[in-house]
């Protein structure tokens, strides 16, 4: 009996002959299932399409149900299906892809495709880059779209059909197939079997998301090393909630939208969450947050919350210029600065249309914002956030609708300014123990806290300047024990 058994939608799709490979069409191996095959057979599925439910994704669902190992596995053509999940899963290689690109002294000008044979590339310089691919992907044949943006991106990855190749590509894939099928079956490295497993909910179409696609595949890949399983959701999913472990939000919150909705839930049944809805509900009404603040001692800008029976005075109480925000905004959005009376009515008013009260607060001019991460009442990374270019926030909302951010520096804890660290601690601890955001002022008069975010930004190249990695596994470090204090070990 051959060592391989490859399968075909037509017998001339495979026009070579090999001793130690048997070529069954795929109707035929659908059909017929005990025909020349035995316990465990190797089984290449070169099917012209993986289609769901078709014939090619067939074969491979059989042959897995049968025992037989299948290349590509049902899991595999539905990864390369789901564009979000393949973009997520190839952020590192992304990185490496960079990083030869700038090596290489003959690098290409323009976008291109680069196909993969078995984790061979015919283009040599890119043999890494084909290998680390294969191993996400085990696929026989991938066409890897590389595209020249403002950087180089695998745009995406998508299974070729052998009909498709022209007669060199045909004979770099013979190559291939000889050396896969000559070494022994190679399956990926094995993963510790996960012990929990963990919900992000995020949303690929979130303008400023918290996390980008490549920082939650860093959380994914940091779960994974403490046997913690980690697969992104979005808001459809959430009749699947109490199938996981715990829940880790990482879109925008807001307690009008289902952000909320998967806090409450996951709360209700058990499961470690963060945010917890208890930050959210507190953390993003600013009104709740400066009488919190306020009443603990906290310092911060001088703070009226008003109402249209306190605007005629409000200017007596604070200088011009004047920030007035809504009580639930965030990425600066629904912050405004006034510079006389006028200005004052008429942004006021605006405002008051959406909300009874709104927040009056001086305004305090800085090069930069600190914001200090707080995990479990703990301090673990320090940020300063630029203004935006020509702008008075971090964030500038154009008339477009897209958003201009200042750039960043990141620090060690022990590397910051004590008594930054210190308040912003302690305003932390005044909403839990989760996962907060502590903005900060600092001027000659001393330390402000302008706000607690309780989905704090935690992304690749700022946040994790200083930590890298060490950022994404402290908070899987806390969902693990979140979890195994309450299962009680």
């Amino acid at each position: 009996m051959a060592a391989h058994l490859v399968i075909v939608d037509r017998r001339a799709d495979f026009p070579w002959r090999k001793d130690n490979l048997q070529v069954v069409t795929a109707r035929e191996y659908i059909a017929k299932p005990d025909a020349a095959r035995g316990r465990d057979q190797r089984v290449i599925n070169l099917s012209r399409t993986y289609e769901y439910l078709g014939t090619g994704y067939y074969v491979s669902l059989l042959g897995e149900a049968r025992g037989e190992r299948v290349i590509p596995t049902v899991k595999t053509i539905l990864d390369l299906r789901q564009r979000s999940l393949t973009r997520a899963a190839l952020a590192e290689v992304e990185e490496a892809l960079a990083r030869k690109m700038k090596r290489l002294s003959d690098r290409p000008e323009a976008s291109f495709n680069l196909l993969v044979f078995f984790g061979r590339t015919m283009d040599r310089r890119f043999a890494d880059i084909g290998r680390e691919i294969f191993d996400l992907f085990r696929c026989p044949i991938l066409k890897v779209q590389v595209r020249l943006k403002q950087g180089w991106t695998l745009h995406a990855v998508e299974p070729l059909s052998i009909d498709a190749l022209t007669e060199e590509q045909k004979a770099a894939f013979e190559t291939a197939l000889d050396a896969y099928t000559r070494a022994s079956w190679r399956e990926p490295a094995a993963r510790a079997q996960a012990r929990w497993t963990l919900a992000i909910l995020h949303n690929p179409r979130e303008e400023l998301p918290p996390s980008s696609p490549r920082a939650l595949q860093k959380f994914i890949k940091a779960g994974e090393a403490l046997g913690i399983e980690a697969e992104l959701i979005e808001k459809k999913d959430y009749a699947r909630l109490a199938e996981y472990d715990a829940l880790f939000i990482r879109e925008g919150t807001a307690i009008d939208n289902h952000t909320y909705r998967f806090a409450k839930k996951a709360e209700a049944e058990g499961m470690p969450v963060i945010d917890d809805p208890n930050s959210i509900l507190k953390c993003t009404n600013k009104v709740y947050l400066a009488e919190l603040l306020k009443a603990h001692k906290v310092p911060t800008p001088k703070t009226v919350i008003l109402d249209k029976r306190g605007l005629a005075t409000l200017d007596q109480e604070i200088p011009y210029p004047i920030v007035l925000k809504i009580p639930d905004g965030s990425f600066s959005r629904g912050v405004f600065k006034v510079t006389n009376r006028s200005e004052l009515e008429a942004t006021a008013e605006s405002l008051f249309e959406d909300s009874d009260v709104i927040l009056a607060q001086e305004f305090m001019y800085t090069e930069f914002d600190w914001r200090v991460g707080v995990l479990n009442r703990q301090p673990f990374y320090v940020c300063q956030y630029l203004m935006a270019k020509k702008h008075w926030q971090i964030v500038k909302h154009g008339r477009s609708g897209r958003a201009e951010t200042g750039s960043s520096r990141t620090f060690a804890v022990d590397e910051a300014p004590r008594e930054v660290v210190e308040v912003a601690v302690k305003a932390a601890g005044l909403i839990g123990d989760g996962l907060y955001g502590v903005d900060v002022k600092q001027n000659e008069h001393g330390v402000f806290v302008i706000e607690i975010n309780d989905n704090p930004s935690l992304d690749l190249g700022v946040e994790d300047a200083c930590l890298k990695d060490e950022l994404y596994r402290a908070i899987m470090r806390e969902f693990l024990r979140r979890l195994e204090s309450r299962a009680g070990r």
